[in-house]
């Protein structure tokens, strides 16, 4: 998860998506009053039309500077690259009003809905206590979570569990975390709202509870629910453990969904050590067919970011 501020600079004054068109064959252009070279304008030298062989989803500002700040333009520009999915994760934080034309246009365009943040407290023993007043906390997250899905037609909401106790032997803390994610399923399941819990490695986020695959799958299995599942966030498990595609076939079955970034650096693939392309032709063989949230920033500023982001995904969808 972790889509901080650090991770994702703000960026200065955004073109409108009318400024921006897009060429069929393989170049896009930007209309201003200032020329731009025609070699600056490109976005790819691949069709945006034949789409991805995956479900790769841009978060809501990704595309920002070639979009504008309207997140249905947005969602246009996504679908005009050929993204079939989209992720948000204050997605809950947005009006309910925001929720709905978002979820509308994305009907309409035909893309999926990554998962959403729920609870993801990094400061607080939540998930490893039976304190009851977080228990009712985290009940009153689950319902809000809840209705944004109903808004929104989300499949999945995620939760990070907090960190651990040092004060507590940790086979209880890992008794807590089920009997609490139990709770959490009994008011999601009734509505159809899967939880994803996300494993985050300790040397960006030191002290929380989970931190890897191995770790969440005992945890799903512990729950015993299709309700309860993980988001393997592979920029998080190439720093904790590495073994990428060994776990993700270990854990498969409670897999549900991915987060992506490069490591080091958490921009977008083939900017640092993890093997992209063979990861992808590995969940395509698998016959995966859910979201993968580019949870990432760009190596680049910018319009010229935007474009690397977009380049890189279709150069390791080229499988």
């Amino acid at each position: 998860m972790s889509q901080h501020k650090k991770d994702f600079p703000a960026e200065p004054r955004r073109l409108s998506r009318r400024q921006f068109i897009g060429g069929a064959a393989a170049a896009a252009a930007v209309l201003s009053a200032a020329p731009l070279k025609a070699e600056k304008r490109k976005i790819s030298t691949k069709s945006a039309s034949s789409g991805f062989k995956l479900k790769y989803a841009p978060y809501l500002g990704m595309f920002e500077k070639h979009a504008g700040k309207d997140p249905i333009d947005q969602l246009k520009f996504m679908a005009d690259q050929g993204f079939h999915a989209m992720f948000d994760n204050g997605l809950m934080r947005r009006p309910a009003q925001t929720q709905e034309a978002i979820a509308k246009e994305m009907a309409r365009l035909n893309m999926a809905l990554g998962p959403f943040v729920a609870y993801a407290d990094f400061k607080v023993k939540s998930f490893v206590t039976q304190d009851k007043e977080i228990r009712q906390m985290l009940a009153q997250k689950m319902k809000e979570a809840v209705e944004t899905a109903k808004r929104t037609n989300a499949k999945w909401t995620l939760i990070v569990p907090g960190r651990y106790d040092e004060s507590l032997e940790w086979d209880y803390q890992t008794a807590n975390v089920v009997e609490n994610l139990k709770m959490c399923v009994e008011i999601c399941e009734p509505a159809g709202l899967v939880i994803v819990i996300e494993p985050l490695n300790p040397w960006n986020h030191p002290g929380l509870f989970l931190t890897k695959i191995p770790q969440a799958y005992q945890i799903c299995r512990a729950v015993n629910s299709p309700y309860c599942k993980i988001v393997d966030d592979l920029y998080h498990q190439q720093i904790t453990e590495g073994n990428l595609i060994p776990n993700i076939d270990r854990a498969w079955e409670e897999i549900a969904s991915f987060h992506l970034g490069d490591s080091p650096g958490r921009k977008e693939p083939l900017t640092g050590e993890i093997n992209y392309k063979n990861i992808f032709k590995h969940l395509y063989n698998k016959g995966y067919d859910d979201v993968l949230c580019m949870e990432h920033g760009k190596s680049k500023s910018g319009q010229e970011g935007e474009k690397a982001v977009i380049e890189a995904y279709r150069a390791c969808d080229d499988f």
